[in-house]
């Protein structure tokens, strides 16, 4: 089901672009880096997180981890990822095929500015053996065009 509503989605709002299917696993960062033959910072991962009362999506490169001091100023506290159990309920996605698309009801998206040095980015989509590989401003214009300072690069 969370495939589809991805393909749903993007038909609906980005024709021109398509999920890619793949036979291999793309549910982590490093399996999607070597399936697509990418960095895995390109892998444009969603992170699920709460900050007090509000729920939220950060699409964030994959080799950056979520840094506690910049994510409580970008977003005015201290940011608590969710469980499996929270993740599927808000995205309808399975942890591995997490994204931004095909969402069952609107929520802030939040894009990482570590995701700009790329020109083109791979989020999932909605499937542990899925992907779409799109530029970074057009996940930037469809998810809301809402930039934040919140991750830490690897060294």
């Amino acid at each position: 089901m969370s495939l589809s509503s991805v393909q749903t989605d993007l038909a609906a709002r980005a024709p021109d672009l398509s999920v890619i299917v793949t036979e291999a696993s793309t549910a982590t960062v490093q399996l999607a880096a070597e399936v697509h033959g990418v960095e895995p910072g390109q892998i444009a991962k969603t992170l699920c997180i709460r900050v007090r009362d509000e729920e939220f999506l950060l699409v964030t490169r994959g080799d950056a981890r979520l840094d506690n001091a910049k994510s409580k100023s970008a977003f005015g506290g201290r940011p608590r990822m969710l469980g499996a159990e929270d993740v599927l309920r808000l995205t309808s996605h399975e942890v591995g095929g997490v994204c931004p698309f095909g969402l069952p009801a609107p929520l802030p998206i939040y894009l990482d500015v570590s995701l700009k040095i790329y020109d083109q980015v791979l989020p999932a989509g909605g499937d542990t053996h899925a992907s779409v590989k799109l530029s970074v401003e057009r996940l930037a214009e469809l998810c809301g065009r809402q930039w934040v300072d919140a991750c830490q690069l690897p060294e």
